[in-house]
């Protein structure tokens, strides 16, 4: 009895390792981006000072990369740049 015991869930695990190397099919399958810029990406951001309390987003790859951009870029704003060639900016 015990050693019928035994080759049941022998079975019972091959047949699950061997289901999970399967693709899902129909409605389980998940979906693909067909543009690789248009892939989500969750970050997990901890707040500073605490070891537990954070936040998570979620944006595509190109919203992060945008972003990204963004902050490399010095921006300016109202003000007018020297056209002497020294690339100095003066607010007005």
């Amino acid at each position: 009895m015990r050693i019928a015991g035994i080759g049941i869930v022998a079975s019972m695990l091959l047949a699950t390792t061997a289901m999970a190397g399967q693709e899902p099919k129909g409605n389980d399958a998940p979906e693909r981006a067909a543009d690789p810029g248009s892939r989500m990406i969750c970050k997990r951001f901890i707040e500073t000072g605490s070891l537990v309390k954070g936040y998570r987003t979620c944006k595509t790859k190109r919203e992060w990369q945008n972003e990204r951009d963004d902050r490399r870029t010095p921006a300016v704003t109202g003000g007018a740049c020297n056209s002497g060639g020294t690339g100095l900016c003066v607010p007005n």
